[in-house]
């Protein structure tokens, strides 16, 4: 039982928080969903979908050093694999009944994310290659199936505005992704993983996140104001203010002592970003709904 408990721990259920921004994004661009859709895809994909991809990531990386929500990481058993199994197969069969094409979305994408740790293919050690899947997949693709899973036909997905909305998604992925690894150099280096922020170097980390989560917000703004949508332009900059602060302070320390450039602060930034682009969304169905 205590193996299962570590194994539990290490899909890591409470890290699936920092990947909602993507499920309340989705929401607020479209209307006449039904709530309970909603809450099932949350469900599938925060409570299944992410901690299955967690715990198989960790079940061949095998990390000794600190890694996403886990600080002290336990030692991974045979039981974790099992729990991934169990996990991929209720977020499948449950993805089905409710919409079958979400369903394969849903398969596809724990069949990718596999093929990011798998030994035999190992995305994690092409640098440009995994960090465009990543971001593709948690990002523009989750985008897209969140809405199918809420009833939205495909072409209605894949119809402007809603597909640029869809690219944001990738942008802010792309912005928030090697932040990620920025303090894993080391331990990646000895793995034989080249990571993009290891290629990028800390400096070049911190700069290419910069630019992607500017390109994102402009692409955002600038799709509010042409859509008519001026009101989200102030929740969306009022909400997200707290990360651009806190951003621009860590890289600034960052170029003075290194040390700063460690899980606490990564993880913070991930809290920070996560918590206030989630209440920016929110806040902008509220808003569409009561005012």
């Amino acid at each position: 039982m205590n193996s299962y408990r570590s194994a539990l721990t290490l899909m890591r259920i409470p890290f699936s928080i920092y990947l909602m921004p993507i499920f309340w994004f989705a929401l607020s661009t479209v209307v006449g969903y039904e709530v309970w859709r909603a809450v099932a895809v949350f469900i599938i994909l925060h409570l299944l979908v992410y901690p299955a991809s967690n715990g198989y990531n960790s079940y061949y990386d095998r990390d000794e050093g600190s890694i996403g929500g886990l600080k002290h990481p336990p030692k991974v058993t045979q039981q974790l694999m099992h729990l991934v199994l169990l996990f991929d197969l209720l977020a499948v069969v449950l993805g089905i009944i409710l919409s079958p094409l979400f369903g394969a979305l849903v398969a596809l994408y724990l069949l990718i994310s596999k093929a990011y740790s798998y030994e035999g293919i190992r995305l994690k050690k092409y640098p440009v290659l995994s960090t465009f899947v990543v971001t593709f997949f948690q990002g523009a693709f989750t985008y897209v199936m969140v809405q199918v899973g809420i009833g939205l036909s495909l072409a209605e997905v894949l119809q402007t505005p809603n597909v640029w909305f869809a690219l944001v998604s990738t942008l802010f992925l792309c912005g928030s992704y090697p932040l990620t690894q920025i303090y894993q150099h080391k331990e990646d280096s000895e793995r034989g993983d080249r990571t993009l922020s290891l290629i990028l170097g800390v400096k070049g980390t911190y700069l290419f996140a910069a630019i992607s989560l500017a390109l994102g917000s402009a692409l955002l703004l600038y799709l509010y104001f042409t859509t008519d949508q001026v009101r989200n332009i102030f929740i969306f900059l009022i909400f997200t203010a707290p990360i651009l602060y806190f951003f621009t302070g860590w890289m600034l320390k960052a170029q003075k002592d290194l040390r700063v450039v460690n899980y606490e602060n990564t993880m913070q930034m991930n809290k920070i970003s996560s918590l206030c682009i989630s209440l920016a969304f929110i806040s902008i169905i509220v808003a569409r709904v009561y005012l």
